[in-house]
Protein backbone atom coordinates (compact mmCIF):
# COMPACT_ATOMS: atom_id res chain seq x y z
CA UNK A 1 0.00 0.00 0.00
CA UNK A 2 1.21 3.06 -0.27
CA UNK A 3 0.03 6.85 0.92
CA UNK A 4 1.09 9.90 -0.59
CA UNK A 5 -0.24 13.73 0.92
CA UNK A 6 -0.94 16.99 -0.96
CA UNK A 7 -1.59 20.10 0.66
CA UNK A 8 -4.07 22.69 -1.00
CA UNK A 9 -5.93 25.43 -0.01
CA UNK A 10 -9.32 26.03 -1.84
CA UNK A 11 -9.93 29.32 -3.73
CA UNK A 12 -12.69 31.79 -3.31
CA UNK A 13 -13.83 30.92 -7.24
CA UNK A 14 -14.20 27.27 -5.72
CA UNK A 15 -17.04 27.61 -2.96
CA UNK A 16 -20.63 28.52 -2.91
CA UNK A 17 -22.98 31.15 -1.94
CA UNK A 18 -22.32 29.62 1.61
CA UNK A 19 -18.66 29.98 2.07
CA UNK A 20 -18.16 26.02 1.26
CA UNK A 21 -16.04 24.65 -1.38
CA UNK A 22 -18.27 23.40 -3.85
CA UNK A 23 -19.12 20.04 -4.60
CA UNK A 24 -18.17 19.82 -8.46
CA UNK A 25 -14.48 21.01 -7.55
CA UNK A 26 -13.44 17.18 -5.25
CA UNK A 27 -13.05 15.96 -8.86
CA UNK A 28 -10.55 18.32 -9.91
CA UNK A 29 -9.21 18.28 -5.88
CA UNK A 30 -8.35 14.40 -6.57
CA UNK A 31 -7.32 14.69 -10.49
CA UNK A 32 -4.60 17.75 -8.75
CA UNK A 33 -3.58 15.47 -5.83
CA UNK A 34 -2.76 11.93 -8.11
CA UNK A 35 -1.11 14.50 -10.59
CA UNK A 36 1.24 15.74 -7.65
CA UNK A 37 1.47 11.76 -6.18
CA UNK A 38 2.62 10.69 -9.93
CA UNK A 39 4.95 13.64 -10.13
CA UNK A 40 6.41 13.17 -6.83
CA UNK A 41 7.36 9.58 -8.36
CA UNK A 42 9.14 10.57 -10.47
CA UNK A 43 6.49 10.16 -13.70
CA UNK A 44 4.19 12.80 -15.25
CA UNK A 45 0.66 12.51 -16.92
CA UNK A 46 2.39 14.22 -20.10
CA UNK A 47 5.28 11.93 -19.62
CA UNK A 48 2.56 8.98 -19.98
CA UNK A 49 1.07 10.22 -23.05
CA UNK A 50 4.56 10.99 -24.77
CA UNK A 51 5.13 7.22 -24.27
CA UNK A 52 1.59 6.77 -25.89
CA UNK A 53 -0.59 5.90 -23.11
CA UNK A 54 -3.29 7.81 -21.11
CA UNK A 55 -5.69 7.34 -18.37
CA UNK A 56 -9.12 8.21 -18.70
CA UNK A 57 -11.67 8.10 -15.61
CA UNK A 58 -13.71 4.96 -15.43
CA UNK A 59 -15.36 5.64 -12.16
CA UNK A 60 -15.58 8.06 -9.01
CA UNK A 61 -17.73 8.02 -6.12
CA UNK A 62 -17.25 10.66 -3.60
CA UNK A 63 -18.79 10.77 -0.08
CA UNK A 64 -19.26 14.63 1.65
CA UNK A 65 -18.96 14.21 5.65
CA UNK A 66 -18.28 18.19 6.43
CA UNK A 67 -17.72 20.95 4.40
CA UNK A 68 -14.27 22.33 3.12
CA UNK A 69 -14.41 25.77 3.47
CA UNK A 70 -12.55 28.90 1.92
CA UNK A 71 -9.10 29.14 2.57
CA UNK A 72 -8.69 25.91 4.94
CA UNK A 73 -5.48 24.17 4.31
CA UNK A 74 -6.75 21.19 3.03
CA UNK A 75 -4.38 17.51 3.25
CA UNK A 76 -5.61 14.99 0.72
CA UNK A 77 -4.31 11.86 0.65
CA UNK A 78 -3.86 9.59 -2.34
CA UNK A 79 -4.16 5.70 -1.38
CA UNK A 80 -3.27 2.92 -3.82
CA UNK A 81 -4.09 -0.16 -2.18
CA UNK A 82 -3.11 -2.50 -5.18
CA UNK A 83 -0.22 -2.57 -7.80
CA UNK A 84 -1.66 -1.24 -11.02
CA UNK A 85 -2.73 -3.57 -13.50
CA UNK A 86 -4.38 -2.10 -16.32
CA UNK A 87 -6.89 -0.66 -14.15
CA UNK A 88 -5.16 1.67 -11.36
CA UNK A 89 -7.63 2.72 -8.09
CA UNK A 90 -6.93 5.64 -6.22
CA UNK A 91 -8.93 6.22 -2.91
CA UNK A 92 -8.52 9.82 -1.42
CA UNK A 93 -9.36 11.21 2.14
CA UNK A 94 -9.34 15.06 2.87
CA UNK A 95 -8.98 16.60 5.74
CA UNK A 96 -8.76 19.98 7.30
CA UNK A 97 -6.03 21.86 9.48
CA UNK A 98 -7.55 20.07 12.62
CA UNK A 99 -7.35 16.67 10.79
CA UNK A 100 -11.29 16.06 10.81
CA UNK A 101 -12.18 13.80 7.86
CA UNK A 102 -14.16 16.03 5.33
CA UNK A 103 -14.59 13.33 2.02
CA UNK A 104 -13.47 10.32 1.28
CA UNK A 105 -13.52 9.75 -2.67
CA UNK A 106 -12.21 7.14 -5.04
CA UNK A 107 -11.49 7.40 -8.84
CA UNK A 108 -10.67 4.26 -10.89
CA UNK A 109 -8.39 4.99 -14.11
CA UNK A 110 -7.50 2.54 -17.37
CA UNK A 111 -4.17 2.31 -19.13
CA UNK A 112 -5.14 2.99 -22.86
CA UNK A 113 -2.41 2.69 -25.75
CA UNK A 114 -3.44 5.87 -27.76
CA UNK A 115 -2.67 4.59 -30.92
CA UNK A 116 -4.85 1.25 -30.73
CA UNK A 117 -7.09 3.15 -28.40
CA UNK A 118 -7.58 -0.26 -26.21
CA UNK A 119 -6.71 -0.92 -22.79
CA UNK A 120 -3.11 -1.62 -22.09
CA UNK A 121 -0.73 -2.05 -19.04
CA UNK A 122 1.20 0.09 -17.67
CA UNK A 123 4.33 1.42 -19.03
CA UNK A 124 7.40 -0.26 -17.35
CA UNK A 125 8.88 3.11 -16.90
CA UNK A 126 5.93 3.83 -14.64
CA UNK A 127 6.08 0.20 -13.13
CA UNK A 128 9.73 0.47 -11.88
CA UNK A 129 8.72 3.80 -10.25
CA UNK A 130 5.61 2.39 -8.22
CA UNK A 131 6.75 -0.91 -7.85
CA UNK A 132 8.64 -0.08 -5.02
CA UNK A 133 5.78 0.63 -2.81
CA UNK A 134 4.49 -2.98 -3.07
CA UNK A 135 6.87 -5.25 -1.82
Amino acid sequence: MYVYEHKLRPRYAETDQMGYVYYGNYAAFYEESRTEMLRHNGMTYRELEEMGVMMPVLEMHTKYIQPAKYDDLLTIKVILREKPSVRIKFEYEVHNEEGTLLNTGMTQLVFVDMERNRPCKPPQAFMDKIERHFD
